[in-house]
């Protein structure tokens, strides 16, 4: 299964047409949640013919506030009214004194994180009364570590008893940017735990640079990647092909999602003959 995110810029075009052939669509639920009129007419004729999968921006489980349990309600209203396969948020935080910053921040590689952002998981999860799947999201410091980032990852994946979303992407970006193996983190990542999958382009601004834009195509190393993924996985996982402007056409969009699917079959059958 890969799937697109179900943008305005392109959502009737993509309703109308059969360029672009997704097996399912994502959004954020805070984008859509209460929405009316015109748009909630395009988002129910979308859920007619397509699964819906949910990528939260606002959640900031690594945050000092508290969770704001009236937004999660919502959230789970939302997501159980649509029938939605995978909440997942990112492992990070976006805002401070109900301030919302507008980015996401890293969280301080620490034992004493590890702590908070697990209870809050579990907070969460136990509210939703579903699992919450974290993405490993794309940082260009690092806050005061006292542990290295997979060790973090793991220890808060362990402790909160969460899914994972892969985002591939990330970890090329983050491996470049902070000088590290991208195969030995992945291969040091609990991969029962992946949920789920996010692919995406990056830019890189300098010769020791990349950043995470979601606004480029995805490139060559990446998809390397991509398949090692999966050559370790084994199994089918739903992945998601992200991209936030620089909208192409639609053809384009649609010839990256075919070749994330005949990479990821071409790996799931060497798996299966081995």
């Amino acid at each position: 299964m890969t799937g697109i995110g179900f943008r305005k810029d392109f959502a009737s075009e993509f309703l109308e047409g059969d360029k672009l052939k997704p097996s399912f669509i994502e959004v954020a639920p805070e984008n859509w949640i209460g929405i009316g009129g015109y748009w909630n007419k395009l988002f129910r004729k979308a859920l007619e013919k397509y699964p819906l999968y949910t990528h939260g921006l606002s959640l900031s489980i690594g945050s000092p506030d508290e969770i704001d349990i009236e937004f999660l309600k919502k959230v789970r209203t939302f997501l159980d009214e649509n029938n939605a396969k995978v909440y997942s948020e990112h492992l990070s935080f976006s805002k401070c004194d109900n301030a919302h910053l507008y980015d996401l921040l890293p969280i301080p590689f620490t034992q004493e994180a590890v702590k908070h952002v697990s209870g809050k998981i579990k907070q969460v999860q136990d509210v939703l009364n579903r699992e919450l799947v974290i993405e490993i999201v794309s940082y260009y410091t690092s806050v005061s570590p006292e542990m290295n980032e997979i060790d973090f990852i793991n220890a808060v994946l362990k402790e909160s008893d969460c899914g994972l979303l892969l985002d591939v992407n990330n970890i090329y970006v983050n491996s470049f940017n902070h000088n590290y193996d991208p195969i030995d983190f992945i291969n040091k990542l609990p991969l029962d735990r992946v949920r789920y999958i996010h692919m995406a382009g990056h830019q890189k601004v300098a010769p020791d640079l990349i950043i995470d834009t979601h606004g480029e195509a995805i490139i060559d190393p990446v998809y390397e990647l991509y398949s090692y993924a999966f050559r370790k996985l084994g199994r089918e996982v739903p992945v998601l092909l992200e991209r936030d402007f620089n909208i192409p056409e639609l053809d384009e969009l649609q010839a990256e999602l075919s070749m994330l699917e005949e990479l990821k079959n071409k790996e799931l059958i060497q798996y299966a003959s081995a």
